[in-house]
C-alpha cells in the first residue's frame, strides 16, 4: 500500500470515529468556535476537544469561583486550550479502531529521523484530511455559521505546523480564524 493510500485509510478511520463524537457532542445544541482533533509528538492515535461559547463562559465561571482571577480573564486564558476543556477527549470510546490502527503502525520511538519524520507526517495528513471531510460534509456548521468556528488538526505540545494546517482547514479571514491567530498561533 502507498502513502497515499495509507493516509486515505486512516482518515476514513478517523472520519468515522470522529463525525460519531462530534455529532454527539453537537446534539447539546451548544455554539461552538472551537473543534480539533490532537495528537502528541509521538504521534499517539488522535483524541477530540472542542469549546462552545457556553461552555467557556461556565468553565470560566468555575475556576473563577473563589474571586481571585476575574472570569473574564481565565476565559482568555483557556480560550483555545484543548486541555482544560471540558469536552477533551470526547468520545473517545468511538476511537477504540482509530487507537488499534494507530498502534499497528510502525513504533515512532524507534524509527530513524527519516522514517519517523514520514510516519508521523503521514498519521498528521490523515487527521488534516478528515478533518476536511468532515468540513466538506457540513459537520463544523451544525450549531452555528462555519464561519464562526476554527477547525484543527493539532500537536501537542503546540507545534509551529499547527498553524500552516490551520491556515489550510479555514478561511483566514474568517473571524474565528482571525482570533485564534490573533490569540493562539504558533
Amino acid at each position: 500500500m502507498n502513502t497515499e493510500q495509507e493516509v486515505q485509510r486512516l482518515a476514513a478511520e478517523i472520519v468515522e470515529a470522529a463525525r460519531r463524537s462530534f455529532r454527539e457532542l453537537f446534539a447539546n445544541g451548544e455554539h461552538y468556535y472551537y473543534c480539533t482533533l490532537y495528537t502528541t509528538g509521538e504521534g499517539h492515535a488522535p483524541s477530540l476537544s472542542a469549546w462552545s461559547r457556553e461552555a467557556l463562559e461556565q468553565e470560566a465561571a468555575r475556576q473563577a469561583g473563589d474571586g481571585s482571577t476575574p472570569a473574564a480573564e481565565i476565559a482568555e486564558l483557556i480560550k483555545w486550550s484543548y486541555a482544560d476543556s471540558p469536552y477533551c477527549c470526547f468520545g473517545d470510546e468511538h476511537f477504540d479502531e482509530v487507537k488499534q490502527s494507530f498502534q499497528a503502525r510502525p513504533s515512532i520511538a524507534v524509527l530513524e529521523a527519516d522514517a519517523w519524520n514520514h510516519e508521523f507526517g503521514l498519521r498528521l495528513e490523515a487527521m488534516e484530511l478528515a478533518m476536511r471531510m468532515l468540513d466538506a460534509e457540513g459537520l463544523f456548521a451544525l450549531n452555528q455559521p462555519r464561519k464562526d468556528v476554527c477547525v484543527l488538526a493539532e500537536v501537542m505540545p503546540p507545534d509551529e505546523g499547527n498553524t500552516d494546517i490551520a491556515l489550510r482547514l479555514n478561511q483566514a479571514e474568517s473571524p474565528a480564524m482571525r482570533a485564534w491567530l490573533a490569540e493562539a498561533a504558533e
